[in-house]
Order: C-alpha cells, then structure tokens, then sequence
C-alpha cells in the first residue's frame, strides 16, 4: 500500500529525515536548517512563494518525498526536494499527487528539480555518482534521471561541469588568454582580489551585476540586496579571496569571478572541531577549487577571457585542479581554456505539463 501525504507540523520530522535514510554521510549534501526554515515559512526567502512538503509511505515504511513550491505570478509549478527508493510505483504516487496539488492551484505545468528557488538549489546530476559530491553540487541518486523520465518529465535544459586537470607551476601561459589580459590591463581595466575586509562592498557589487547578468536564465527569480547578501553572508567565511577577481572600468565594477576552495561535503550543517580545522586548511591551500559563479556586463565583450587568465595564474602557482561549476550547455564559459579540460559533470533540469 502507498500513501502520500501533505506535510504538516506533524511530518515534518519525516521530511527531514529521509535523506539521511537513503545516503551514507559523506554524500549527503542536506540542508538541515534551510529545509526546516522552508518548511515552517521563515527562510530568507519564504515571502516570495509558498511552500508545500509531500511525503510518501509504503507499506507503512517512509519512502520518498518532494516539495511543490508556488509563485504567484507563475502559471507552472516548481518541484524539488524530490528523495526516493529505486521504486517506479512510489516515485509515481508521490509525483501524481504534486501534479494534483500543482493543477489544483491552477498551474499547468511542474519544472524542477528546483529546491524553492534558483538561489537555493535546481537541477539533477546525471552520471560521475562515484565521485564524492564537490562544494555546492546537487548531489543524488543514480537513478533518480530514470524515475523522472518514467513519471512522464523530460528533458529541458543540460548542464555541464568542466573538470580542468592540474596547471603545473612551470606551465607556458596560453598565449591567447594572456595577450587578452594584457590587453584589457592597457584600455584601463584593473583586474583585482578584494580583501576580506572588502567583502561587504563587493558583495553589492557582484549582486547589481548577477541581478543584470543572470535575469535569462532558467527558473532565476528576483530578490532584493539585503536578501542576496544574507543568503551569501557566509562565503565571507570559506572564501580563498585570491581565487576572487572583481573587473573595474572607470571605477565601476564590470565583472566578476568567484572561486571557492573544494571542502567537498564537510561544511553542511553541525561544524565540529574536525569540520573547522578542515576548513582552515583548505582555505588556505587547497588542491581542488571550485569556480562557481562569472559574470560580464554585456558591454565588456571578451573580459571573461582576460578574467579567466588571472585565475588560471593562481591555479598555477597552487599547482591544484579545478571545477568550472554548472555552465548551461551552449555558454561560451562552457570552452574557457579547453586545452585543460580532462573532464565533464552532467546535470539535467526537466519539465512535464499537467
């Protein structure tokens, strides 16, 4: 017998805990404290939509669950938080009554995986489930791709994740990055690291350009400053800042990249002494960084590049590896030094009308 159900104060431990039954530790990537927060309405973003928790039973025995997130000014429905057992006939149950609750609010069709927002988490990995879950990745089960698929989703956006092999310290410079630096450095663009001290400043920054630069994406949403730097109030505390670069032109900022060590899995939820000592080690040298967020204003073509020369300098001199995080297929960020990609991460974003 399967039977699924709205989640109320009285379900809440089951939402939470389901992921904990499906994964070993080191590859759970749950966000205790923000699903919570999410499911009783006081998250940083709670104002903009509500949020709705399914859980599903069989036999009695807690099997899978998802959340339906609703925007007001969208006719389509977000589904995310989605865990589940390798069985068809629970994943469908569960999927049927989002679809029932989605049609019933008057939407018409259900997108995801997206965890409430595009600023919390969205899309599915589709293969290298092997690997260890890397800082910031949506980590999942293997077959999760396939029960979507059964359940009558498909396809609507794939993602990629550059995995770039060590740049050794003696490594000749790619002429053309180099030479696009230079010549960015000569018509007056200034290509630095903040400081830690400066992060307040630059945080502000980098929202007024993501707000600008991001607005096409899929599933993006808009939040107000105070909101964005909340959500990133705590990258001031695992930031390597040399793996930060801010572009100036004429005092105003033009362009952004921001890399972060790879603490892998270590920093979700309870940090205890362990936890913190990794973090300190890795923060200042690390053989592993993710680039997680770049950006150019549209009027600064070809900065991206000269952006990325800076970078790759610093990889160089740390002799470490690196992983260019979730680039929609088709980007032009998707072939930045290709020479030194050994590698990719698929993920894959779906859609189902109803």
């Amino acid at each position: 017998m399967i039977d699924v159900k709205i989640v109320t104060e009285n379900e809440f431990a089951d939402f939470l805990k389901l992921p904990s039954m499906l994964y070993e530790k080191k590859k759970c990537v749950q966000k205790i404290s923000e699903e919570e927060a999410l499911l009783k309405g006081t998250h940083t973003l709670s104002g903009y939509f509500s949020f709705t928790g399914f859980v599903c039973f069989k036999d009695g025995i807690l099997s899978a669950r998802c959340a339906v997130t609703l925007y007001p000014e969208k006719d389509f429905a977000y589904i995310g938080f989605f865990e589940c057992i390798d069985d068809e006939d629970v994943a469908s149950a569960l999927i049927k009554s989002a679809e029932e609750f989605a049609k019933e609010n008057g939407r018409t069709k259900l997108i995801g995986p997206v965890d409430a927002s595009f600023w919390i988490s969205y899309r599915m990995k589709a293969d290298r489930f092997d690997k260890l879950p890397y800082l910031s990745e949506p980590y999942c089960k293997e077959y999760y791709p396939r029960l979507w698929k059964k359940c009558g989703f498909a396809v609507s956006e794939r993602y990629i994740s550059n995995i770039y092999e060590k740049f050794s310290s003696d490594e000749k410079n790619i002429k053309k990055y180099i030479n696009r630096y230079n010549a960015f450095l000569k018509k007056g663009y200034k290509i630095i690291s903040p400081e830690k001290s400066q992060w307040d400043k630059v945080i502000k920054e980098v929202y007024a350009l993501i707000i600008k630069l991001y607005s096409d994406f899929p599933v993006f949403s808009y939040i107000t400053e105070d909101e964005f730097c909340t959500l990133f109030s705590s990258f001031k505390l695992i930031l390597d800042f040399s793996m930060v670069k801010i572009a100036y032109f004429n005092g105003e900022a033009v362009g952004f990249f921001i890399g972060a060590p790879d603490y892998k899995n270590r920093l979700y939820n309870k940090i205890g002494l362990a936890e913190l000592l990794f973090l300190l080690k890795n923060r200042i040298k690390c053989d592993n960084y993710i680039m997680l967020y770049v950006g150019v204003d549209d009027k600064h073509k070809g900065l991206g590049t000269a952006m990325t020369q800076a970078v790759f300098d610093n990889m160089r001199k740390k002799r470490a590896t690196a992983i260019g995080a979730f680039i929609k297929e088709g980007k032009v960020t998707a072939r930045y030094v290709g020479e030194k990609i050994s590698g990719q991460y698929h993920y894959l974003l779906f859609e189902k009308e109803i």
